[in-house]
């Protein structure tokens, strides 16, 4: 079988984790600090916050910025479920911003209508969550300045990007942005099995974001309420945080990792290039890239053009399946998710992203897919598409 993605763990990578097995921190000690400011200083940004999921990570963002009850979050309709559940945690309102014909990141002309729309009603939303899909950056130049024109904060989901540029700086630098999000997991860039981070070049956040990642807890005696001077307060539970800690084991994992994310990220560059110019003939769609972004390349996705081939979707989905090529569809439109649509979102909420969804299947990219396997993946599609 092969995957549509798929971790590279390399010997060092094992090493260090047995190291830290055999050590006196398997959590809580200097391994996360040191995870944390290693990913900081690879993208340019102040703050790294290391959470146990990029989910936990979504939802301490939106705590940092203080969502809650009655406010509106926005984000795309093509993205992982956590892209939304983070608003829904916090007690806000989510609503969807449909996706851009070509990069199928969120449409900046849509944000702009919706706002537009919005301000008259007074339903601006407290927070924005842009998702840089398949790992290239969302426009966030123009993102920002609406943020700055209707007063909404930015959450960057990178959970695909890491590695990833736009206008020449690294995602996750923050310089359009409140928070980033990155993901690490396994079929991700990188891994630290299960992980995430929040990124940000806001001390009062990155302190909030360690706060709510930790119970709610701080050791920092500017934060504590008095007591008594016979008591002993080492520790004071400060918010109603949670338990959303990453190990040392996984951070050690992601140390180790980070070193070979430059070369993780030229693979799939080399895989990528391979994909355009073997399928360029073939009656499909392939991956635009908008001239200000370098993608890390988590997905190549390819649209399926029915009306040319007679192919649906389905049946080439099928004959990769039976030919043990592991294709996934990314993503299922959110709003068209069970539990969404008990929220009162139906079909036709977000036209882009369902007919993505209707026509897209990600194809098999990661680093260790070898030439031989890629040109099976290519014979194979051929095939079903005749």
């Amino acid at each position: 079988m092969i995957p549509y993605g798929r971790q590279d763990i390399k010997k060092e990578d094992i090493d260090a984790v047995v190291e830290i097995l055999n050590s006196d921190f398997l959590t809580q000690g200097p391994t996360v600090p040191e995870f944390e400011k290693k990913i900081a200083n690879y993208v340019g940004a102040e703050f790294g916050v290391a959470t146990n999921s990029a989910s936990s990570a979504l939802h301490v963002a939106c705590l940092a910025l203080d969502v809650s009850q009655g406010d509106q979050v926005w984000t795309s309709s093509n993205t992982f479920v956590a892209s939304a559940n983070c608003a829904l945690h916090c007690g806000a309102d989510i609503d969807f911003v449909d996706i851009d014909q070509e990069t199928y990141n969120m449409s900046v002309k849509s944000l702009e209508k919706k706002l537009e729309e919005a301000e008259k009603t007074g339903k601006l939303p407290k927070v924005v969550i842009p998702v840089h899909y398949a790992g290239q950056s969302c426009e966030m130049a123009r993102i920002r300045k609406l943020s700055e024109k209707y007063g909404f904060k930015i959450i960057e989901d990178a959970s695909h990007a890491i590695g990833a540029q736009y206008k020449g700086f690294k995602v996750g630098s923050g310089r359009y942005s409140d928070i980033t999000v990155f993901s690490f997991h396994p079929v991700k860039i990188i891994t630290t099995g299960e992980g995430g981070m929040a990124l940000t070049n806001s001390a009062t956040l990155a302190k909030k974001l360690r706060q709510y990642r930790s119970h709610g807890i701080s050791s920092d005696t500017s934060d504590m309420y008095a007591r008594r001077e016979a008591e002993i307060w080492n520790y004071q539970q400060i918010k109603l945080g949670f338990n959303y800690r990453m190990t040392d084991i996984h951070a050690a994992l992601g140390i180790s990792q980070l070193n070979n994310l430059d070369s993780f990220i030229r693979a799939r560059h080399i895989i990528a290039k391979r994909y355009d110019e073997q399928l360029a003939e073939l009656p499909l769609i392939l991956p635009k890239q908008h001239s200000d972004t370098f993608s890390s390349f988590h997905l190549y996705p390819i649209r399926i053009q029915e009306n040319i081939c007679g192919k649906s979707q389905r049946q080439v989905y099928q004959t990769l399946l039976e030919s043990k090529i592991w294709v996934n569809i990314h993503y299922i439109p959110v709003h068209r998710q069970p539990y969404f649509e008990t929220l009162g979102f139906r079909e036709g909420h977000c036209p882009e992203a369902e007919a993505f969804h209707s026509e897209t299947i990600s194809l098999p990219i990661f680093p260790k897919l070898s030439e031989a396997e890629q040109e099976h993946v290519i014979d194979v599609l051929k095939k079903a598409l005749k």
